[in-house]
């Protein structure tokens, strides 16, 4: 059994991010670019080849966390103005 990617924090909120990659490009380019590095950091922290040095995972790492807080904002704004429109 293959274990599941941790680095795939935004599962519970895909419709959102998919509304907000049909409607904004800029979005849809940091998603995209945070998955690829969350995967390839999956990859890597699983691959039974050579070892990586910890420095490339560790900058890999930090700015996957950049691009993770950039899409919590977006997911933050698009939620409140969600509710804005409801009331």
């Amino acid at each position: 059994m293959k274990s599941q990617n941790k680095y795939r924090k935004f599962q519970l909120q895909q419709k959102n991010i998919e509304a907000l990659e049909r409607e904004n490009s800029r979005f849809k380019r940091v998603y995209s670019e945070y998955e690829n590095m969350t995967d390839e950091l999956w990859n890597l922290e699983n691959s039974t080849d050579k070892p990586v040095p910890d420095d490339f995972i560790n900058a890999i790492m930090l700015q996957s966390s950049y691009l993770e807080d950039e899409i919590e904002d977006w997911l933050l704004k698009f939620n409140s103005q969600k509710t804005d429109i409801k009331h």
